[in-house]
Protein backbone atom coordinates (compact mmCIF):
# COMPACT_ATOMS: atom_id res chain seq x y z
CA UNK A 1 0.00 0.00 0.00
CA UNK A 2 0.76 3.33 -0.63
CA UNK A 3 1.85 6.06 1.64
CA UNK A 4 -1.50 8.67 1.60
CA UNK A 5 -0.38 11.78 2.33
CA UNK A 6 -3.12 14.08 4.16
CA UNK A 7 -3.38 17.52 2.71
CA UNK A 8 -5.27 20.78 3.98
CA UNK A 9 -4.73 23.25 1.56
CA UNK A 10 -4.02 22.26 -2.77
CA UNK A 11 -1.28 25.08 -2.13
CA UNK A 12 0.79 23.00 -0.21
CA UNK A 13 1.06 20.38 -2.82
CA UNK A 14 0.80 22.87 -6.05
CA UNK A 15 4.16 22.75 -6.89
CA UNK A 16 4.27 19.16 -7.41
CA UNK A 17 2.18 18.95 -10.18
CA UNK A 18 1.62 21.08 -13.96
CA UNK A 19 -1.86 19.47 -14.81
CA UNK A 20 -4.83 18.50 -12.05
CA UNK A 21 -7.77 16.61 -13.33
CA UNK A 22 -10.79 17.08 -11.25
CA UNK A 23 -14.49 15.64 -11.19
CA UNK A 24 -18.06 17.29 -11.34
CA UNK A 25 -19.77 15.92 -7.82
CA UNK A 26 -18.48 15.99 -4.79
CA UNK A 27 -15.54 17.86 -6.19
CA UNK A 28 -16.92 21.38 -7.15
CA UNK A 29 -20.20 20.61 -7.43
CA UNK A 30 -23.02 19.19 -4.64
CA UNK A 31 -25.58 18.54 -7.00
CA UNK A 32 -27.19 21.84 -6.21
CA UNK A 33 -24.77 24.59 -6.65
CA UNK A 34 -21.11 24.74 -7.24
CA UNK A 35 -19.05 25.14 -4.15
CA UNK A 36 -16.92 28.36 -3.69
CA UNK A 37 -13.86 27.31 -2.14
CA UNK A 38 -13.23 24.46 -4.92
CA UNK A 39 -14.12 27.23 -7.37
CA UNK A 40 -11.38 29.44 -6.13
CA UNK A 41 -8.47 26.85 -5.69
CA UNK A 42 -8.88 25.83 -9.41
CA UNK A 43 -8.86 29.82 -10.23
CA UNK A 44 -5.55 30.00 -8.06
CA UNK A 45 -4.01 27.25 -10.23
CA UNK A 46 -4.68 28.37 -13.05
CA UNK A 47 -3.21 31.80 -12.18
CA UNK A 48 0.03 30.06 -11.14
CA UNK A 49 0.23 28.65 -14.33
CA UNK A 50 -1.66 24.87 -14.14
CA UNK A 51 -3.62 23.26 -16.49
CA UNK A 52 -7.32 22.00 -15.03
CA UNK A 53 -9.36 19.42 -16.79
CA UNK A 54 -12.79 18.39 -15.91
CA UNK A 55 -13.29 15.27 -15.78
CA UNK A 56 -16.81 13.75 -14.91
CA UNK A 57 -19.01 10.81 -15.49
CA UNK A 58 -22.33 12.49 -15.55
CA UNK A 59 -24.66 12.02 -18.68
CA UNK A 60 -25.00 16.05 -19.17
CA UNK A 61 -23.96 17.32 -22.59
CA UNK A 62 -21.77 19.75 -22.90
CA UNK A 63 -24.00 22.34 -23.33
CA UNK A 64 -26.15 21.65 -20.32
CA UNK A 65 -23.19 21.66 -17.77
CA UNK A 66 -21.89 25.41 -19.81
CA UNK A 67 -24.90 26.66 -19.04
CA UNK A 68 -25.17 25.29 -15.17
CA UNK A 69 -22.13 27.42 -15.24
CA UNK A 70 -23.03 30.53 -16.36
CA UNK A 71 -26.28 30.92 -13.99
CA UNK A 72 -23.69 30.10 -11.41
CA UNK A 73 -20.89 32.62 -12.62
CA UNK A 74 -18.38 30.06 -12.65
CA UNK A 75 -16.60 30.44 -16.55
CA UNK A 76 -15.75 27.34 -18.51
CA UNK A 77 -13.37 29.33 -19.31
CA UNK A 78 -11.46 28.37 -15.90
CA UNK A 79 -10.90 25.05 -17.31
CA UNK A 80 -8.61 23.80 -20.51
CA UNK A 81 -11.01 21.13 -21.61
CA UNK A 82 -13.89 19.51 -20.14
CA UNK A 83 -15.13 16.16 -20.90
CA UNK A 84 -18.55 14.54 -19.55
CA UNK A 85 -19.17 11.26 -20.37
CA UNK A 86 -22.95 12.14 -21.60
CA UNK A 87 -21.04 14.11 -24.68
CA UNK A 88 -18.46 11.16 -25.17
CA UNK A 89 -21.37 9.03 -25.16
CA UNK A 90 -23.39 11.08 -27.92
CA UNK A 91 -19.93 11.48 -29.84
CA UNK A 92 -19.24 7.41 -29.88
CA UNK A 93 -23.12 6.97 -31.15
CA UNK A 94 -22.66 9.52 -34.03
CA UNK A 95 -19.60 8.03 -35.03
CA UNK A 96 -21.21 4.47 -35.11
CA UNK A 97 -19.15 3.24 -32.66
CA UNK A 98 -18.85 -0.63 -33.22
CA UNK A 99 -18.98 -0.97 -29.29
CA UNK A 100 -22.60 -0.14 -29.52
CA UNK A 101 -23.71 -1.69 -33.08
CA UNK A 102 -25.52 -4.18 -31.11
CA UNK A 103 -27.29 -2.62 -28.67
CA UNK A 104 -30.28 -1.78 -31.38
CA UNK A 105 -32.11 1.57 -32.06
CA UNK A 106 -35.16 1.48 -29.46
CA UNK A 107 -34.67 2.33 -25.77
CA UNK A 108 -36.33 2.28 -22.35
CA UNK A 109 -35.07 4.91 -20.06
CA UNK A 110 -34.88 3.93 -16.76
CA UNK A 111 -33.54 7.57 -15.27
CA UNK A 112 -34.87 10.88 -15.03
CA UNK A 113 -33.97 13.35 -18.06
CA UNK A 114 -30.82 12.85 -19.62
CA UNK A 115 -31.65 11.98 -22.97
CA UNK A 116 -29.93 14.34 -24.59
CA UNK A 117 -27.36 11.86 -25.66
CA UNK A 118 -29.73 10.48 -28.60
CA UNK A 119 -30.39 13.98 -29.77
CA UNK A 120 -30.27 14.23 -33.76
CA UNK A 121 -29.65 10.49 -33.71
CA UNK A 122 -31.56 7.61 -35.12
CA UNK A 123 -32.51 6.40 -31.91
CA UNK A 124 -36.35 5.90 -30.35
CA UNK A 125 -37.79 5.92 -26.92
CA UNK A 126 -40.59 3.47 -26.08
CA UNK A 127 -42.50 3.49 -22.54
CA UNK A 128 -42.74 -0.03 -22.83
CA UNK A 129 -39.62 -1.60 -21.63
CA UNK A 130 -40.44 -5.05 -23.12
CA UNK A 131 -40.63 -3.17 -26.68
CA UNK A 132 -37.08 -1.76 -26.06
CA UNK A 133 -33.94 -3.11 -27.96
CA UNK A 134 -31.54 -2.22 -24.61
CA UNK A 135 -32.52 -0.26 -21.02
CA UNK A 136 -31.01 3.11 -20.78
CA UNK A 137 -29.97 4.74 -17.70
CA UNK A 138 -28.20 8.16 -17.60
CA UNK A 139 -28.72 10.00 -14.20
CA UNK A 140 -29.01 9.37 -10.99
CA UNK A 141 -32.66 7.27 -10.31
CA UNK A 142 -35.25 9.14 -8.34
CA UNK A 143 -35.90 5.31 -6.54
CA UNK A 144 -33.66 2.62 -5.06
CA UNK A 145 -32.80 -0.39 -7.15
CA UNK A 146 -35.74 -2.41 -5.43
CA UNK A 147 -38.53 -0.33 -7.32
CA UNK A 148 -36.89 -1.16 -10.99
CA UNK A 149 -37.34 -5.10 -10.08
CA UNK A 150 -40.21 -5.53 -12.13
CA UNK A 151 -38.65 -4.14 -14.67
CA UNK A 152 -35.40 -4.80 -14.23
CA UNK A 153 -36.40 -8.77 -13.79
CA UNK A 154 -38.41 -8.60 -16.78
CA UNK A 155 -35.75 -7.01 -19.38
CA UNK A 156 -33.16 -9.47 -18.15
CA UNK A 157 -35.29 -12.67 -18.36
CA UNK A 158 -35.54 -11.37 -22.04
CA UNK A 159 -31.73 -10.68 -22.64
CA UNK A 160 -32.41 -7.25 -23.04
CA UNK A 161 -28.85 -5.21 -22.16
CA UNK A 162 -28.39 -2.14 -20.29
CA UNK A 163 -26.33 1.08 -21.29
CA UNK A 164 -25.35 2.99 -18.57
CA UNK A 165 -23.72 6.27 -18.05
CA UNK A 166 -21.07 6.51 -15.47
CA UNK A 167 -20.17 3.37 -12.81
CA UNK A 168 -20.97 5.56 -10.02
CA UNK A 169 -22.98 3.57 -7.24
CA UNK A 170 -23.46 7.16 -5.05
CA UNK A 171 -23.82 10.41 -5.81
CA UNK A 172 -24.30 13.87 -4.46
CA UNK A 173 -28.17 14.18 -5.78
CA UNK A 174 -29.63 17.53 -4.07
CA UNK A 175 -26.59 17.84 -1.91
CA UNK A 176 -27.19 14.81 -0.18
CA UNK A 177 -25.27 11.66 -0.62
CA UNK A 178 -27.86 9.51 -3.26
CA UNK A 179 -28.15 6.42 -5.41
CA UNK A 180 -25.95 6.88 -8.73
CA UNK A 181 -26.56 5.21 -12.19
CA UNK A 182 -24.84 2.31 -11.46
CA UNK A 183 -26.31 1.29 -8.60
CA UNK A 184 -29.34 0.00 -11.14
CA UNK A 185 -26.92 -1.27 -13.43
CA UNK A 186 -25.02 -3.21 -10.76
CA UNK A 187 -28.71 -5.03 -9.31
CA UNK A 188 -29.26 -5.68 -13.33
CA UNK A 189 -25.82 -7.62 -13.43
CA UNK A 190 -26.84 -9.34 -10.50
CA UNK A 191 -29.99 -10.62 -12.01
CA UNK A 192 -28.18 -11.68 -15.57
CA UNK A 193 -28.53 -8.86 -17.52
CA UNK A 194 -25.79 -7.88 -19.46
CA UNK A 195 -24.27 -4.29 -19.19
CA UNK A 196 -22.40 -1.74 -21.01
CA UNK A 197 -20.95 1.22 -19.00
CA UNK A 198 -19.02 4.16 -20.18
CA UNK A 199 -16.80 6.40 -17.65
CA UNK A 200 -13.94 6.34 -15.22
CA UNK A 201 -12.40 3.97 -13.61
CA UNK A 202 -11.99 3.09 -17.62
CA UNK A 203 -8.30 4.03 -18.19
CA UNK A 204 -8.94 4.52 -21.47
CA UNK A 205 -11.36 7.49 -20.62
CA UNK A 206 -8.57 9.04 -18.39
CA UNK A 207 -6.08 8.73 -20.68
CA UNK A 208 -8.46 10.42 -23.27
CA UNK A 209 -8.57 13.86 -20.65
CA UNK A 210 -5.10 13.94 -20.67
CA UNK A 211 -4.11 13.05 -24.29
CA UNK A 212 -2.96 16.76 -24.94
CA UNK A 213 -0.57 16.34 -22.33
CA UNK A 214 1.32 13.38 -23.65
CA UNK A 215 4.71 14.68 -22.62
CA UNK A 216 3.71 15.39 -18.85
CA UNK A 217 5.25 13.22 -16.56
CA UNK A 218 2.78 10.86 -15.01
CA UNK A 219 3.41 11.95 -11.31
CA UNK A 220 2.60 15.55 -12.74
CA UNK A 221 -0.74 14.60 -13.42
CA UNK A 222 -3.12 14.83 -10.33
CA UNK A 223 -6.26 13.46 -10.89
CA UNK A 224 -8.98 14.75 -7.68
CA UNK A 225 -12.37 13.04 -7.21
CA UNK A 226 -14.71 11.78 -4.44
CA UNK A 227 -14.89 7.98 -5.29
CA UNK A 228 -12.60 5.65 -4.56
CA UNK A 229 -14.13 3.09 -7.00
CA UNK A 230 -14.31 5.52 -9.75
CA UNK A 231 -12.07 8.26 -9.38
CA UNK A 232 -8.91 6.43 -8.17
CA UNK A 233 -9.12 3.66 -9.15
CA UNK A 234 -9.60 5.54 -12.78
CA UNK A 235 -6.43 7.43 -11.59
CA UNK A 236 -4.19 3.96 -10.73
CA UNK A 237 -5.52 2.35 -13.91
CA UNK A 238 -4.01 5.52 -15.93
CA UNK A 239 -1.04 5.49 -13.74
CA UNK A 240 -1.21 8.82 -12.73
CA UNK A 241 -1.36 10.83 -8.98
CA UNK A 242 -4.76 11.13 -7.41
CA UNK A 243 -6.37 12.89 -4.60
CA UNK A 244 -9.14 11.56 -2.68
CA UNK A 245 -11.90 14.09 -1.64
CA UNK A 246 -13.03 12.47 2.07
CA UNK A 247 -16.08 14.81 2.81
CA UNK A 248 -18.11 13.41 -0.52
CA UNK A 249 -19.40 10.06 -0.88
CA UNK A 250 -17.61 8.47 1.65
CA UNK A 251 -18.22 11.32 4.41
CA UNK A 252 -19.83 8.98 6.40
CA UNK A 253 -17.17 6.79 6.50
CA UNK A 254 -14.52 8.99 6.62
CA UNK A 255 -16.28 11.37 9.00
CA UNK A 256 -16.36 15.12 8.32
CA UNK A 257 -13.12 16.78 10.22
CA UNK A 258 -11.21 19.62 8.69
CA UNK A 259 -7.83 16.88 8.64
CA UNK A 260 -9.00 13.97 6.67
CA UNK A 261 -8.89 11.03 8.55
CA UNK A 262 -5.34 8.91 7.09
CA UNK A 263 -5.71 5.82 9.12
CA UNK A 264 -9.46 5.33 7.64
CA UNK A 265 -8.70 6.57 4.05
CA UNK A 266 -6.12 3.31 4.26
CA UNK A 267 -8.65 0.89 5.48
CA UNK A 268 -10.95 2.28 2.56
CA UNK A 269 -8.05 1.75 0.27
CA UNK A 270 -7.63 -1.75 1.15
CA UNK A 271 -11.59 -2.82 0.73
CA UNK A 272 -11.65 -1.42 -2.40
CA UNK A 273 -8.28 -2.04 -3.97
CA UNK A 274 -7.15 1.61 -5.01
CA UNK A 275 -5.56 4.31 -3.18
CA UNK A 276 -5.01 7.94 -3.26
CA UNK A 277 -1.50 9.33 -3.23
CA UNK A 278 -3.16 12.40 -1.45
CA UNK A 279 -6.43 12.83 0.69
CA UNK A 280 -7.86 16.11 1.71
CA UNK A 281 -11.39 16.97 3.53
CA UNK A 282 -12.23 19.94 0.51
CA UNK A 283 -11.26 21.56 -2.97
CA UNK A 284 -9.66 24.53 -0.91
CA UNK A 285 -6.75 27.48 -1.25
Amino acid sequence: MKMIKPVVNISKIMDSHDVYVCGLNGVIYNGQSFLPEAIEALIRLRKNGKQVVLLSNTAMRLTELIEKMYAAGVSPRLFNNIITMGEVLHSQLQAGSQRYAALGQVYYNLGDGDTAVFEGLNYQNTENASRADFLYIGSAPSHIAEDYMDILSHSASLNIPMLCIGNDTSAFVNGEIGSASASIAEQYAILGGRILTLGKPDKQIVAYAIESYKNTPSDRILLIGDSVSTDIKGANNAGISSMLISKGIHVNYLGEGYIPDVTKTRELSTSTGAAPDYVISNLRW
